[in-house]
């Protein structure tokens, strides 16, 4: 089994990764220079683009995919353990967790579907993170450039870094803003 390969405590380790996820996530220059509102769904949804774009990784590779489903259980414990900190009563926390997953799910893949198709991936990201909201017509643009970029990166890390607990995501403040 792949977790048996990581050199310290496996569960640290998926921690370490989502971590790396939210932290990514939580970047100022989202809110501040891509427009993305610093809400509690604002930041649901850059924690899912980004956690989209690592399990995407994971899976290309058949040894990650225990790994994947560790991280993506972890995701999913984190937004529970959030709910209830909320004050989501316990009643209605079963029913949060399936509109987030579903929310997930959708997202995601509307997101990977659309890697390929520059227009189609400002479209996604103009209806799912911005809501629609004029702010998506400059911003989301840019947010598809540091998506592509993040993939790119992603995609040439090397297996044995991931499985010590390390991603590497490109810094969103260097990515330029496209030209009007």
């Amino acid at each position: 089994m792949i977790l048996s390969l990581f050199r310290r405590n496996p569960r640290d380790t998926i921690s370490t990764l989502y971590g790396m996820i939210v932290a990514q996530a939580r970047l100022p220059a989202f809110y501040r220079d891509y427009a993305v509102a610093d809400t509690v769904n604002g930041r649901f949804d850059l924690i899912v683009l980004h956690l989209a774009l690592v399990l995407d990784r994971l899976t290309e590779n058949g040894a990650l995919l225990p790994a994947g489903q560790a991280v993506f259980d972890r995701f999913c414990q984190d937004m529970d353990d959030n709910l209830r900190e909320m004050g989501i009563s316990d009643l209605k926390v079963p029913k949060e967790m399936k509109l987030m997953g579903q929310a997930f799910y959708g997202r995601s893949k509307a997101y990977l579907d659309a890697l390929g198709n520059r227009r189609a991936l400002v479209a996604a990201l103009s209806r799912n993170i911005y809501g629609g909201a004029p702010s998506a017509v400059s911003a989301a643009p840019r947010l598809a450039d540091y998506i592509v970029q993040a993939v790119g990166d992603l995609k040439t890390q090397d297996v044995a870094a991931i499985i010590e607990g390390r991603l590497a995501f490109p810094d969103p403040a260097r990515v330029p803003a496209p030209l009007a």
